[in-house]
């Protein structure tokens, strides 16, 4: 019978090149990955080799594939698997980089960038529109708009920091280092206003208010978490049976 674990990811748009990493000690060991998961990878086992892994970052249309994998193919790289517009490759160490340069490598966090913001954006958007709503509504509809606001913000916050980080990889390759700090900053500018909102807004209406709010921060962080908790416990029993 086949044998299959499940690992973690530590997120592509925060670390890359810590999950190809963790990608090829596993293949050492014999275990080798052949799909991505939700929030991670699932891994094979087979035989101990040495693979090195990159990801690319590309949307493409149906017809562009055959073309797009065969010039990988060429370079040396084999095609593993593909999530959306995210591709993943393996090769023997040696082979040349698939970005070698600069301007590919800032390319590729481009491309990156803008698969995030396809997700990120109409969140964001949405949700803002919903905290407005309910900030001029009253009763009811208050009520409903603040649930549904509240509940779009526990994705909204973690996607809208996925495509910041990916914007700091690119700057960073860039060499403009004065965003890329800026970035870095951000969790503690938030935290910050976050802090200021919660007392104003716990001075004046000390009641359900505040607790949402604060609520709304915690799930932000907690609902992650937790998710990946789960999928790793439920994942690593499926390994075990199999």
């Amino acid at each position: 019978m086949r044998q299959t674990k499940y690992i973690t990811s530590g997120g592509l748009a925060f670390s890359e090149e810590k999950d190809m990493e963790k990608l090829r000690q596993f293949s050492l060991k014999g275990w080798h990955v052949s799909d991505f998961k939700f929030m991670g990878y699932t891994l094979e086992k087979d035989e101990s080799t040495d693979y090195i892994y990159s990801i690319d970052y590309r949307s493409l249309k149906k017809e562009e594939e055959e073309e797009y994998f065969d010039y990988f193919s060429s370079s040396g790289w084999t095609h593993v698997t593909s999530e959306g517009d995210i591709h993943l490759f393996r090769a023997h160490p040696g082979t040349k980089p698939i970005y070698t340069d600069r301007d590919t490598t800032v390319e590729k966090y481009k491309n990156s960038s803008g698969s995030m913001k396809k997700l990120a954006i109409p969140f964001v958007f949405t949700t803002l529109l919903l905290w407005v709503g309910a900030m001029i509504s009253s009763g009811t509809l208050q009520s409903i708009l603040l649930g549904v606001a509240t509940i779009l913000s526990i994705i909204a916050l973690p996607a809208a920091w996925t495509v910041i980080a990916t914007y700091r990889n690119k700057w960073k390759v860039e060499g403009r280092e004065g965003l890329v700090h800026f970035v870095r900053a951000i969790p503690f500018f938030v935290l910050f206003l976050v802090a200021i909102l919660l007392f104003l807004v716990g001075a004046r209406d000390p009641g359900p208010t505040i607790y949402l709010l604060i609520s709304m921060m915690v799930g932000a962080i907690a609902f992650p978490t937790v998710i990946w908790v789960i999928m790793s416990l439920y994942h690593m029993v499926q390994g075990n049976r199999d």
